[in-house]
């Protein structure tokens, strides 16, 4: 995240001594990215945090493709997605390339006899439905309903739902996740035309620190495989650290809208990017003022990206039988656009109450077997007038 936050206790210099009440050393962690030259935090545990005991085996999580090649339109009913206990194995995965892949999942329970950590990937987790906390070894913060949670690659973390009803729309970027550079100047400051800037931005606001030995269950995902190690230390055991590389909220509420006289283009609603796709936010917002204005998006060709929507809730004008909790998949190389009647319809209305999330990918996404379990086949037909 390109600003600077500091949580706890820290030295004065980074790589000095820095002891302990008792006089002993506490053990400083760059936690960095693109070798030395991306975004990094120092930390500083009470434990050095490379104790490892075990390494007690792997499981295979790559996703089942149903097919590489696809031209089709699709819609899936999202909210079909069955519910499990477990957050890891509630993570469906319905559309995936080597850049991204896009899960649905249903935890009903938090997290709690383990730590997770993505080592491969950043991660935005969609809130559609719960709130709790987000704990991580950077600390922890508090999510609800339209937060999207950004966490980077390597941060350690759990889940904790104060309810059994939660929904997630979890974007794993194995690209760095940004926010856009257009809406920054070249100090890395959020301009006055950005939708958000940093007062909106929530880090971490609370630090557990744990000075605790014994066998701590941590499952890491790499090369899309989750090992199991036991650490001897627990994981949140940092006192203090500073930097740029930190887990992060941004409410989809909070996402300020770019509107016009005449229709805007996709890229207005853009609220992160990476160099192999971008995520957009569609929130409540004035329609456009000219006189002669046609609210409802113009026909489309995406030539170069596959777009992905997933429609969260409120009026979607642009779409005929769309719910919350479906995903429309329009792939590249072929036009789409509003619904039969959606253009007639949305003429002479003011505003509009959708709030959805978009991915425009680069690569073509990859469909499925747990897509096609709650696929809408028929979909493709639904412009036929």
């Amino acid at each position: 995240m390109p600003f600077y936050h500091k949580l706890g206790d820290i030295p004065h210099k980074r790589h000095t001594i820095f002891k302990k009440p008792d006089g002993n050393l506490y053990y400083e962690q760059l936690f960095g990215t693109i070798g030395f030259d991306g975004m990094s935090s120092n930390l500083y545990h009470v434990h050095r945090p490379t104790q490892v005991r075990e390494i007690e085996g792997k499981v295979d999580v790559t996703p089942k493709i149903a097919f590489e090649n696809n031209i089709k339109s699709y819609r899936f009913h999202g909210f079909k997605v069955p519910e499990e206990k477990d957050y890891l194995q509630s993570r469906k995965p319905v559309l995936t390339n080597s850049d991204c892949t896009i899960y649905l999942a249903a935890p009903q329970e938090s997290t709690k006899d383990y730590f997770f950590k993505n080592a491969d990937a950043d991660e935005i987790i969609f809130i559609h439905r719960g709130e709790g906390k987000l704990r991580t070894h950077l600390g922890n913060i508090d999510f609800k309903y339209g937060d999207y949670l950004v966490v980077p690659r390597g941060v350690i973390y759990k889940l904790d739902f104060n309810t059994s009803d939660n929904r997630l729309f979890i974007v794993e970027s194995r690209r760095p996740v940004y926010t856009p550079k257009r809406y920054r100047n070249w100090f890395g400051q959020l301009l006055e035309h950005s939708p958000y800037c940093e007062r909106d931005i929530r880090p971490p606001h609370e630090l557990e620190t744990n000075d605790e030995k014994g066998e701590f269950l941590m499952k890491i995902k790499k090369q899309n495989e989750i090992f199991n190690m036991i650490y001897a230390t627990h994981p949140f055991d940092v006192v203090g650290y500073d930097g740029f590389n930190f887990p992060y909220a941004l409410s989809i509420h909070d996402f300020e809208p770019i509107t016009g006289r005449i229709h805007q283009p996709p890229p207005v609603h853009q609220t992160f990017e990476t160099d192999a796709f971008v995520v957009c936010s569609f929130v409540p917002r004035l329609y456009d003022y000219h006189p002669e204005s046609i609210p409802a998006p113009y026909n489309h060709s995406n030539i170069d990206s596959d777009e992905v929507l997933y429609y969260v809730d409120g009026d979607f004008m642009s779409r005929n039988d769309i719910a919350a909790g479906h995903i429309s998949l329009h792939p590249a190389g072929i036009p789409h656009g509003p619904h039969p009647g959606a253009v007639e319809r949305s003429i002479g209305k003011t505003k509009t109450d959708e709030l959805a999330v978009m991915v425009d990918t680069f690569k073509p996404l990859m469909v499925t077997e747990d897509a096609m379990k709650i696929a809408d086949e028929s979909y493709y037909k639904s412009w036929l007038e």
